[in-house]
């Protein structure tokens, strides 16, 4: 665990935070659908890596109330990107799953936003790469946990 009273480790963690929050912010422009809003999006990304899911689940994984939740899934089924289907056990909820054409709008997202990653990637030395490489699965951690 990092020392927060350690001078190095609280610099690169204020770096590490830094660091992400700038990439995480430069990635989030290279979106290939103005009209989502970024909840929108992790919504959608969420779907894609779960499966279908109730909405009181989603609003669960994606930190947000549920009435925002339902508001949310509402504005993707109008939109096209999502449908609701009957629960298989609880005939009073409903599941959301993604369409066909909103796992081809994320596909193209992630195309878009892995060329642009891979441009930057082109600005590294190849032992920085090597170093970004093994680093991603740790980020990868970070970020699930």
């Amino acid at each position: 665990m990092p020392d927060l009273t350690h001078g190095d480790d609280v610099a690169a963690v204020n770096s590490l935070r830094s660091a992400v929050m700038r990439l995480s912010r430069r990635l989030k422009h290279q979106r290939v659908d103005e009209s989502l809003s970024p909840t929108e999006m992790s919504v959608l990304g969420t779907l894609a890596r779960c499966g279908t899911a109730t909405p009181g689940e989603l609003a669960r994984k994606e930190h947000v109330q549920p009435p925002s939740m339902t508001r949310i899934v509402a504005l993707l089924e109008a939109k096209g990107l999502v449908s609701l289907q009957p629960h298989p056990e609880d005939r009073r909820q409903k599941v959301v799953a993604q369409t066909e054409r909103a796992e081809a709008m994320l596909e193209e997202s992630r195309r878009k936003r892995n060329v642009w990653l891979a441009g930057l990637v082109d600005g590294l030395d190849e032992d920085e790469w090597a170093k970004l490489r093994e680093a991603a699965p740790v980020l990868e951690k970070l970020a699930h946990l």
